[in-house]
């Protein structure tokens, strides 16, 4: 009896601790259903079910004739939803062969059975989101939902493809760096694309997708939750078709040069604008592409070019005018027992404009010091007054910092005043030079360097970019007069005689600097060349600069190296600006030479407008060739679609290699200028590989 009572006794203590473990259980559950309900409802849903961002389509950034210069494309991401319950094992069965063949061979990155066993693995394991392929075009995705099992519909088909936005430059290295790109905010944001990027990208919409299997996620619904706004458009100051003539003149001299690099920068006197700045040093295959924004972000000594800042002070104080006699007997003059010298020894007494035309070291450092050696900092303080001392601050980020110390610096020594004067320990950028000058062409007002003309949302003007004037007046009307007199003397009869020539004036100044080796002081094979100036004189509508860095063929002077590709750049300006007032009939009666005679019909389309050819009739093709056609027209149309070669003759030699290489030709060029004369006869016929000659002349 006693046995059985404590037997009764554990069992009911048993029934008792289940029961109570049962009810702490239940209350338990219903603690979580009813008390904590809505966290773990809320936590759950959170883990099955996200808001994604929609990135809004971003701006796309125009030259000042509305032709691209960056823009976003689509690509897609195709994946499959392969155990959709839409597609029934019968029609699986039935479509999954053809599917398969399909995609090998559209794709061709696997076989037939590869892409049929992936599939089918995919729908064993109730794989709702099967990557199929990365990186492909909207042309692509159309293509996708014609084949098999795919053409059934979305959900019937399976087929599921995810749109994003790739950036493109239709121009590809043309203007590279001012175009720049942006990378989400970080410091390294460059160009247009990194000043802009808030207007440019838009606001980001929101869409929500359910998490499947193996992590992966997916939309909930057709529609965004929050459609994205797309961003706005920008319209630049670049004008396309001058900027490669720019970066193509600037890249024949490097080339023939074997310099290390240069740039380029063309300037609106009255506005600003940029109209086009190119950018090219050697990269480490030897070749040359926009490495890095030279026009902006090199501040360096600039030698002669600044021999127009130093006169322009002593001008504006009174102190010195163009007829004022220096002696230059020699070449050579010491100052502290430090030795300034002429590039070209001997001379004699000359003027103060004769002294500017020859670019005489000697000349100019006597005359500033005379000026101003009892009381150097008035030189550093009209310096000052020009507004020369401190940055633009462009609207695109790199911009090299202008650095003229005065007297109160620890690095001025006796004889840092007779040095500044020709450019030597100061330092500024290409763009900071060209502005000054520019001040100078548009009789004082120094206007601000910029790069965009207006930003448009949905094609209309948002906000337009007016010209900004960062000092009124540089200097006094008298004091610029002499300055532009003296500029015009250069061409005329000095140093610049390169562009001088009978259509138009040019006024401008060459500028020749050795390049100080960080601690290892200046050497005399590192030179860098310059030539800035503005045109038509008399007028001046237009400003330019040339920098060509570390030439190693023994040509370093600015006058010999840099002023080629600013008459260069200056000559297509003037042939196809409307405003300039030129005529067919005028560039005929002056010999004034034609750009182009061949090449892409929109070009040809483009400068006759401008240029104002009378009746020419243009062919319908791409490509044109200038030879009178069956109709008596000036131009024939080249024949891309023949196994024969085609007649390049007369076409710059980008379009000629582009064409040729296109049709599978091997191109060696000799020369420069428009193609002369191709080995492989128009007409014959091709064979790929096959290597053409082209002689090239002017």
């Amino acid at each position: 009896m006693e046995n059985r009572k404590d037997i009764l006794w554990r069992v009911y203590l048993v029934y008792a601790f289940m029961f109570l473990f049962a009810v702490a259980i239940v209350g338990r559950l219903a603690f979580i259903q009813y008390v904590q309900g809505d966290f773990w409802k809320d936590k759950a849903k959170k883990l099955s079910l996200r808001y994604f961002n929609i990135e809004a389509n971003r701006g796309n950034v125009y030259d000042v004739n509305g032709e691209f210069l960056a823009t976003s494309v689509p690509i897609f991401e195709v994946r499959m939803d392969v155990a959709s319950p839409l597609i029934t094992d019968s029609v699986f069965k039935k479509e999954i062969d053809s599917l398969a063949i399909c995609l090998s061979a559209y794709f061709k990155d696997r076989s037939s059975k590869e892409y049929r066993n992936m599939i089918e693995k995919g729908r064993r394991e109730k794989n709702r989101y099967l990557l199929l392929k990365r990186n492909i075009n909207y042309d692509q995705v159309k293509k996708l939902r014609s084949f098999p099992l795919f053409r059934n519909g979305r959900n019937s088909g399976g087929l599921v493809a995810i749109a994003r936005d790739r950036r493109v430059l239709p121009n590809q290295q043309l203007a590279f760096r001012t175009i720049g790109w942006d990378k989400e905010g970080r410091k390294n944001d460059l160009g247009l694309e990194g000043a802009y990027s808030s207007e440019l990208q838009g606001s980001s919409g929101r869409r929500l997708y359910h998490r499947i299997a193996n992590g992966n996620w997916r939309p909930m619904n057709t529609e965004n939750e929050i459609e994205p706004k797309n961003g706005s458009d920008i319209i630049s100051t670049i004008d396309i078709h001058i900027q490669d003539v720019a970066e193509e003149a600037l890249l024949r001299q490097l080339e023939a040069n074997e310099a290390d690099h240069g740039c380029a920068i063309l300037m609106e006197v009255k506005t600003g604008n940029i109209k086009a700045i190119a950018n090219l040093g050697k990269n480490k295959e030897g070749f040359y592409e926009e490495k890095y924004n030279y026009a902006i972000g090199e501040s360096t000594e600039p030698g002669s070019t600044f021999k127009l800042f130093s006169l322009l002070a002593a001008f504006e104080d009174k102190k010195v005018k163009l007829t004022d006699m220096v002696d230059v007997t020699g070449g050579t003059t010491v100052f502290a027992n430090r030795t300034m010298r002429d590039s070209h020894l001997g001379g004699g007494l000359m003027t103060v404009q004769q002294a500017f035309e020859k670019s005489s070291n000697v000349g100019i450092s006597k005359i500033i010091y005379r000026c101003y050696n009892e009381r150097p900092q008035d030189f550093i303080d009209r310096l000052y007054s020009f507004s020369v001392n401190k940055p633009l601050n462009l609207e695109i980020p790199g911009e090299g910092m202008p650095k003229i110390r005065g007297t109160e610096s620890r690095t001025w020594s006796k004889t840092s005043l007779p040095w500044k004067s020709i450019g030597y320990e100061v330092a500024l950028t290409p763009l900071q030079i060209l502005t000054f000058y520019n001040a100078v062409a548009n009789n004082g007002v120094m206007v601000k360097p910029h790069f965009v003309k207006e930003i448009r949302q949905i094609g209309a003007p948002a906000r337009v970019i007016e010209p900004e004037i960062i000092n009124k007046r540089i200097a006094s009307p008298e004091a610029i007069a002499m300055a532009r007199t003296m500029l015009e003397g250069v061409v005329e009869h000095g140093t610049g005689t390169a562009v001088k020539n009978s259509v138009y004036k040019v006024a401008g100044k060459t500028g020749t600097a050795q390049i100080a080796q960080n601690s290892g002081g200046y050497n005399k094979s590192n030179y860098k060349g310059s030539f800035v100036g503005y045109f038509p004189a008399d007028n001046p509508k237009y400003s330019i600069i040339v920098v060509i860095n570390n030439p190693s063929k023994g040509v370093y002077y600015g006058g010999a190296i840099s002023a080629p590709v600013f008459r260069e750049i200056a000559d297509r300006v003037y042939a196809t600006d409307p405003d300039m007032g030129l005529t067919w009939a005028d560039s005929v009666k002056n010999s004034f030479p034609i750009p182009l005679n061949s090449g892409l019909a929109n070009d040809l389309t483009y400068l006759n407008r401008w240029i104002g050819i009378p009746g020419p009739i243009l062919p319908s093709a791409a490509w044109l060739v200038k030879e009178a056609d069956s109709t008596g027209h000036n131009y024939a149309a080249v024949n891309t679609t023949a196994r024969t070669i085609p007649n390049v003759t007369g076409m710059g030699a980008r379009d000629a290699v582009y064409l040729l290489e296109k049709l599978g030709l091997r191109v060696k060029i000799t020369g420069f200028g428009l193609v002369k004369k191709q080995s492989l006869q128009a007409g014959s016929p091709l064979n790929a590989g096959e290597i053409i000659n082209l002689d090239l002349g002017v």
